[in-house]
């Protein structure tokens, strides 16, 4: 059984068993970790199939949820699927992992089944009060297979309802961030229908989140996502928020990535920092 989060392990450690030659790639990643060692302690590695950038937002969102986001109690959160479908016709051509080829009027009540259960699991692990604890029900809960990928299944969903929404805001002229502009800018997304084809519909299977879909995954679940970008070690990009001009109200989690494909999450904030 493979695990989707690895145990904690100290970040200076697996920073010297990965990383050992003199090239200057390593150096760079070396000096990266040690800058991520300033503020947390510990690594988790998080499984490295095309699903890691979901993998590791959600992990960190719901180990450290104390309440359930506001987009998540709306009374209509669940009603998506049907009235996302009742406007736009070509959302039938969505993959699901587990069912390839089976028909989007088919599968609205199964993208409900994983709304209702992302809901569901928020609210209970954000209820638990004991750090520990929580911590336990988040790795129970990344090791069944089932109920994770259905989760991932939903936040796609998400990103696809967010996704319309901003392109809409934008024809009706509207403000929209930037990024929104990047996302529609590419000759294989110009508008929602293709991104769900060409982008959505293979995360996971074919392919992971390119750089402009994390701003797009940020928005859809209203967090920052800051990411160490170890690569970018010594220029202004060695951390990246997605978005870069955050909600002041909206949480922040941390990744670490060595290559914009691969994420892990940093654990244990140093005590200093917390102060």
């Amino acid at each position: 059984h493979r695990l989707s989060v690895s145990p904690e392990m100290d970040i200076m450690e697996y920073c010297r068993k990965e990383w050992r030659g003199d090239t200057p790639a390593a150096k760079r990643m070396r000096k990266g970790y040690e800058a991520v060692a300033q503020k947390f302690a510990s690594i988790r590695r998080i499984r490295g199939d095309n699903y890691c950038a979901f993998r590791a937002t959600l992990f960190q969102a719901l180990s450290q949820a104390t309440q359930l986001p506001k987009w998540l109690q709306s009374e209509d959160f669940t009603m998506l699927p049907e009235n996302l479908l009742s406007k736009y016709d070509w959302i039938k051509q969505w993959q699901l992992r587990q069912k390839p080829g089976k028909r989007m009027g088919e599968i609205s009540d199964e993208i409900k089944e994983y709304l209702i259960l992302l809901r569901k699991k928020w609210k209970n692990i954000s209820e638990i009060k004991r750090p520990l604890e929580k911590q336990e029900a988040c790795d129970k809960l990344f090791k069944n297979e089932d109920e994770e990928y259905s989760l991932y299944e939903a936040l796609k969903f998400l990103m696809l309802n967010t996704a319309i929404e901003l392109y809409n805001a934008d024809k009706s002229g509207r403000r929209v961030p930037i990024f929104s502009w990047l996302l529609f800018a590419r000759d294989t997304s110009s508008n929602p229908c293709q991104l769900m084809r060409n982008h959505l519909n293979h995360i996971g299977h074919s392919g992971g989140l390119e750089q402009v879909e994390m701003f797009l995954l940020a928005y859809a679940l209203q967090y920052t996502i800051q990411v160490y970008r170890l690569y970018k070690y010594s220029t202004d990009e060695f951390i990246t928020l997605y978005p870069n001009d955050p909600e002041e109200d909206w949480p922040v989690v941390t990744l670490i990535t060595e290559d914009d494909r691969h994420y892990n999450i940093p654990v244990r904030m140093c005590q200093e920092t917390m102060l």
